[in-house]
């Protein structure tokens, strides 16, 4: 069967939707993609308050995406904005993010990694992401570009230099074992990075669209779905509307 996905870019543009769509579907496996962005949000989310934002919208689009019939949502951001909040409201729906599958990947394939990033703004956040998915022990690196994330594309012959320079002086300086690429936006980069270091580099857009495809098959073949007993426990659907609630909702509420 088919496997449907939506990859969200958490940003208020929709110049790379088509071309984000067309890339993941060379490396997508038996799946239809539908790449889409916000209607109302800033440009990207270097920076706390823009990610803040974003919240009502993002999750109402995940949302709407279950109602519609996709199998998974991918949040396109490697700060991974409201994945478990995501998760706590979905029930049969898949929900992947760009660090969190980035990580589990990298892990299996070396005993060490390095992460890419565009700016050094962005470490203490996503140190703290490694830390909270229990991966701090293998993490060897941050190696930054000093490049905005708008920049990766704008300027791809700058970004493919700075990236494959701090690859290298991870891999040789830090003792990473595998790279990972810490933005979304880094995509298109990773085999030329890979094939000049000769260690794995990692498309963390490429890595949540295929962990979204492994769960999707492991919830139809096995029945794995999120559980809802602790962390993933959804609110009540009676006591959101009787709070009112549902009116921070552009969609209705179903009941369950």
């Amino acid at each position: 069967m088919v496997k449907k996905l939506m990859y969200i870019s958490p940003v208020g543009y929709n110049t790379y939707d088509n071309e984000i769509e067309n890339y993941l579907l060379k490396y997508a496996e038996n799946c239809t993609i539908c790449a889409t962005s916000l209607s109302k949000a800033p440009y990207h989310l270097e920076y706390l308050y823009y990610s803040a934002l974003i919240g009502p919208e993002l999750l109402n689009t995940i949302k709407q995406a279950e109602i519609d019939g996709f199998d998974a949502a991918i949040i396109g951001c490697f700060y991974d904005p409201f994945l478990y909040e995501a998760r706590e409201m979905s029930d049969r729906l898949v929900v992947t993010a760009p660090c969190e599958a980035s990580l589990s990947i990298a892990t299996k394939l070396g005993a060490s990694f390095s992460i890419i990033v565009g700016r050094r703004k962005v470490i203490p956040y996503m140190k703290e992401n490694v830390r909270k998915y229990g991966f701090e022990n293998k993490l060897a690196s941050f190696r930054s570009v000093e490049l905005g994330v708008l920049d990766f594309q704008r300027k791809k012959e700058l970004a493919e230099e700075r990236i494959l320079k701090e690859a290298e002086r991870a891999v040789k300086e830090d003792g990473a074992e595998v790279i990972i690429l810490g933005c979304t936006k880094e995509f298109g980069f990773f085999e030329k990075i890979q094939d000049c270091i000769g260690v794995p580099a990692i498309d963390s857009m490429i890595a949540a669209c295929k962990e979204a495809e492994h769960l999707v098959s492991c919830r139809d073949k096995l029945n794995w779905t999120i559980s809802k007993v602790g962390a993933y426990e959804p609110p009540k659907i009676d006591e959101i509307r009787q709070w009112k609630l549902d009116e921070y909702f552009q969609i209705p509420v179903e009941k369950k």
